[in-house]
């Protein structure tokens, strides 16, 4: 067995507790261990997505064979997803040093247990376990929320606590029946027993299954499951924020997993039920997420009601059981987190340079380096609508070319490029107001801001990510490509998890 596979668990695990430990050494030292085990993950993770090619593996915790131990396991997606965690992590990290991480006592224990938290789940080859990774992402991430205080973070966390704990009672309820029926949750041993069930059992199963998206288009921000997004996106620490781009990924990663490992290949017709309700829910996300933004009053707003727009893009192009709409999704997945992380960090250091008008659209004094600004929030806006030559472009090609030919493209075309005109529109007009509308204002004693090169610089290497993203899109799609067809045959999958005689018993 591998043991760098664990590496992306036990690392912020064992990092969280000694920040803990170390609490009363000071800020300095907190910042440096952080920044330094998250920089260690990230070339972790890169050598992870090495590993990855040369096909599945799986780690199993105390050598307990599976179905009956706990299990890790390493392929293309997860790898992939560990990857694009450890550099929005990275980013994140190094933009709460500039003194986000000072305005409360646990930031950096917290973010680390997050990580685990994220990690765990991309990782875990078992349904009570990503269970128990979703809880401990969330526990952490209700903390992020409330870090700095106020009654305005309060109110959303106590919002985003409600939500999840209704989510994680469906979670339960949703194991406990998947288990009663199958007798394992182990996602490799599901795959061979569901598609053995007695008929008698298929009801219960269906009724499993569709908790379990209930559970996942939570934690996506599907609607009508959305409402609790804007408000808490719009409450959190900037960089905690930009890792929560994140989160709703973990909700995508979920569904794609589990949809296409237990209930692919239509078993037991459960999988045409959950394609219908998620191209239902994914159109609606997409409508209200484009028109959220045109209609937002501020640039948190703007940037929260884009993250539910390229949730509702990226689940269109997942719906169908297809190479080529799957490999689409995976890359338009990478750009959407990556804008999204750049753009809530942007929103932040240009707020702080708006003084009292903070992050209002409305006209106000002029930003300093208002062209520099004004030009990441262009890159930024031009990303998430999707026009060229960025990544948001390519990645809606790319989904609406793997479109054709299927019987629902007609509507998912006309979603994605009315919903991106309206986009464009919200954009042009929030850019217009901050600043070519913004300087009439005279700031008052005290109010100028000025804007340091740090923050600015990191949210420049994001957006430069996105570009790579485009430069490079050809030798991304033929991973991508190679990454939805290693998903779509899980057979690699199940072997690397199973025992052969206990495969063959199965």
């Amino acid at each position: 067995m591998n043991h760098w596979i664990t590496i992306p668990v036990v690392l912020p695990a064992l990092t969280a507790a000694v920040l803990v430990l170390l609490l009363r050494s000071g800020i300095l030292v907190q910042r440096v261990l952080s920044v330094a085990s998250t920089i260690a993950l990230l070339a972790v993770a890169i050598g992870l997505w090495s590993l990855s090619m040369e096909g599945p593996r799986a780690y199993l915790i105390g050598s307990w064979p599976a179905p009956f131990g706990i299990v890790l396991v390493l392929d293309r997606l997860s790898a992939l997803m560990l990857l694009l965690t450890s550099i929005i992590a990275c980013a994140a990290v190094l933009y709460s040093i500039m003194g986000w991480d000072t305005r409360g006592r646990h930031f950096h224990a917290l973010f680390q247990f997050q990580l685990l938290g994220i990690n765990g789940s991309f990782l875990t080859g078992d349904v009570f376990n990503l269970f128990v990774f979703f809880e401990v992402m969330l526990i952490a991430s209700y903390g992020l929320v409330l870090h700095g205080g106020g009654p305005w973070r309060l109110k959303a966390g106590f919002q985003y606590v409600a939500i999840n704990l209704i989510a994680s009672t469906m979670f339960l309820f949703a194991v406990g029946l998947m288990y009663g029926v199958t007798g394992t949750l182990n996602m490799a041993d599901l795959a061979v027993k569901v598609a053995k069930l007695p008929t008698g059992d298929h009801a219960l199963l269906a009724v499993s299954a569709v908790l379990l998206f209930a559970v996942f288009a939570v934690k996506c921000a599907l609607v009508p499951l959305h409402w609790w997004l804007p408000n808490t996106y719009s409450a959190g620490p900037a960089p905690a924020i930009a890792l929560f781009a994140v989160l709703t990924k973990v909700g995508a990663y979920a569904i794609i997993r589990v949809h296409t490992l237990v209930f692919g290949a239509d078993a037991l017709a459960i999988s045409g039920l959950l394609q219908q309700l998620l191209f239902s829910a994914a159109i609606l996300t997409l409508v209200l997420g484009a028109v959220g933004v045109l209609a937002s009053r501020t640039m948190l707003d703007l940037a929260s009601y884009s993250i539910i727009a390229s949730m509702g893009t990226l689940l269109v192009a997942s719906v169908g059981l297809e190479p080529r709409q799957l490999a689409a999704a995976l890359y338009y997945l990478l750009h959407s987190t990556l804008t999204g992380a750049a753009l809530f960090l942007l929103v932040d250091v240009i707020a702080a340079a708006r003084g009292q008008a903070i992050d209002k659209l409305v006209p106000n004094m002029a930003v300093p380096r208002a062209t520099l600004l004004g030009g990441l929030f262009l890159l930024a806006g031009m990303a998430m609508v999707g026009l060229p030559p960025l990544s948001g472009f390519v990645g809606k090609i790319v989904i609406l070319d793997s479109m054709r030919g299927t019987s629902v493209a007609l509507v998912a075309w006309t979603a994605i490029l009315s919903t991106s005109l309206l986009l464009l529109v919200g954009y042009a007009r929030a850019g217009s107001t901050l600043f070519w509308k913004s300087g009439t204002v005279r700031p008052a004693q005290g109010q100028v801001r000025s804007l340091r090169v740090a923050p600015v610089t990191i949210v420049g290497c994001l957006l430069a990510a996105t570009v790579a993203l485009s430069v490079f899109g050809g030798a991304v799609m033929t991973a991508m490509d190679a990454t939805a067809r290693e998903i779509l045959k899980p057979d690699g999958y199940i072997r690397a998890v199973l025992d052969p005689a206990v495969l063959a018993e199965r």
